[in-house]
């Protein structure tokens, strides 16, 4: 008999490595409302400077907002949206113009 505990043979072993599931976090879907006043190429601006669409994106975007009264202009986490949000009031505001934006649940995105 050894002094020595025998080797573990790790054939026998089930190791089994825990991962937790980790839920996406909800999005919402941050959205530029029509009006009479704010002109399209103030929309666009902001659609370039604050979402980063190129100016062909930015003017179809533009266009649905004018022509359905409501336009998505991107899709982000409930911190990012709220920024994207304030930020659009904010420029708006600063150039005298009344354009509105603001966020909704993404139905796209369950949260898994």
């Amino acid at each position: 008999m050894s002094d020595y505990p025998e080797p573990i043979n790790n054939d026998d072993l089930a190791l089994e490595t825990a991962r937790p599931k980790l839920k996406r976090p909800p999005l919402y879907r941050v959205l530029l409302l029509n009006d009479d006043y704010t002109t399209m190429e103030f929309v666009i601006d902001v659609l370039q400077s604050i979402f980063h669409h190129s100016e062909e994106k930015a003017a179809q975007i533009m266009m649905h907002v004018h022509q359905k009264g409501a336009g998505v202009c991107g899709v982000y986490t409930r911190e990012v949206a709220e920024t994207k949000v304030e930020q659009v009031v904010q420029y708006a505001q600063q150039n005298q113009h009344p354009l509105q934006c603001t966020m909704e649940p993404d139905s796209d995105s369950d949260g898994e």
